[in-house]
């Protein structure tokens, strides 16, 4: 794999002296950074080649009308150096008394039964939240600061330069395609204002095909288990509610649709996002159903396809 320097330009962002002390970057993490900050999130920044990058190479090519491989051709990379500008794709980063505070919840049962005796599903370690806040995989952030500890305020770090924000538009439509694993923001023109993997389903318990619009979004939800709802659930479990938080089962944002019992959610699981199926509902890493909130309104028009 070839290894990709910081450097050109990038000073006007960070320092002469801070590039200096930063790791190197490989290409695909680099890549998934730029796709990330370009809108094309390939889910959990890993370092790993795998189908949601290229997912997300696909879903940026067509939209910057490029032949869509799924492979990092130098078109592409051209396109999505340009897109970054001047922005590094790794940034130094000060670790805060809100990153290390907490409240944490060390342990989390699997059982939901469990769960619901708990008062919030926190982050278990600050290390956890640090990598949820800069789109990353724990794994990934540990690799980049083997000397850190993740546990003191004042600690310098490195991060992924991940998206910052943008601002919702009013007149956009959600697609969620099965076929691809994913999830696009449209505006009315059907250009793609923002795409993302999800898990969407399985042969048990399909996409419901059709079109629906969004009812609520809810920050923080609780989740109100109900084995009835599931098919595999276990005997011996009842309704309960499970306090939020982003380890909570359906994450930080539950976006309800008319389509009763589905909705678009978070997930305390995002290296799974893409990979495995569910019982449904369409499930997104906590950060990028947080960016898809930013859309989400009552009346918003979601087509599952």
């Amino acid at each position: 794999m070839r290894r990709i320097t910081i450097v050109c330009g990038c000073a006007v962002v960070v320092s002469t002296a801070a590039l200096a002390q930063m790791p190197q970057l490989d290409e695909v993490t680099t890549a998934q950074v730029m796709l990330d900050r370009a809108g094309f999130s390939p889910g959990e920044i890993d370092g790993r080649p795998g189908v949601n990058l290229r997912r997300a190479l696909r879903a940026f090519q067509d939209a910057s009308g490029l032949q869509a491989t799924g492979e990092l051709d130098h078109a592409t990379w051209q396109r999505l150096s340009e897109r970054m500008g001047p922005n590094p794709p790794l940034v130094p980063y000060t670790v805060v008394e809100g990153d290390v505070d907490g409240p944490f919840t060390p342990t989390i049962p699997r059982d939901l039964m469990e769960q619901a005796t708990l008062k919030v599903l926190g982050y278990r370690t600050p290390l956890e939240a640090l990598a949820e806040q800069f789109h990353v995989s724990p794994a990934l952030l540990r690799r980049l600061n083997p000397q850190a500890t993740f546990t003191r305020a004042g600690e310098p770090i490195h991060v992924p330069n991940v998206e910052v924000g943008t601002t919702g538009a009013p007149d956009v439509t959600i697609h969620v395609t099965a076929a691809t694993s994913a999830l696009t923001v449209e505006d009315g023109t059907g250009r793609v204002l923002f795409h993302a993997p999800v898990t969407s389903g399985s042969a048990r318990d399909p996409l419901p095909v059709g079109h629906w619009k969004v009812t609520r979004v809810l920050v923080e939800p609780t989740f109100n288990f109900n084995p009835s709802l599931f098919w595999d659930a276990d005997p011996r479990h009842a309704k309960v509610r499970i306090a939020p938080g982003p380890n909570n089962p359906v994450g930080t944002v539950w976006i309800d649709l008319t389509k009763e019992h589905y909705g678009l959610h978070g997930t305390p699981e995002p290296s799974r996002i893409g990979h495995t199926q569910s019982h449904g509902c369409v499930r997104l890493t906590n950060w990028d159903i947080q960016r898809v909130a930013r859309w989400a309104a009552p009346g918003t028009p979601v087509i599952f396809r």
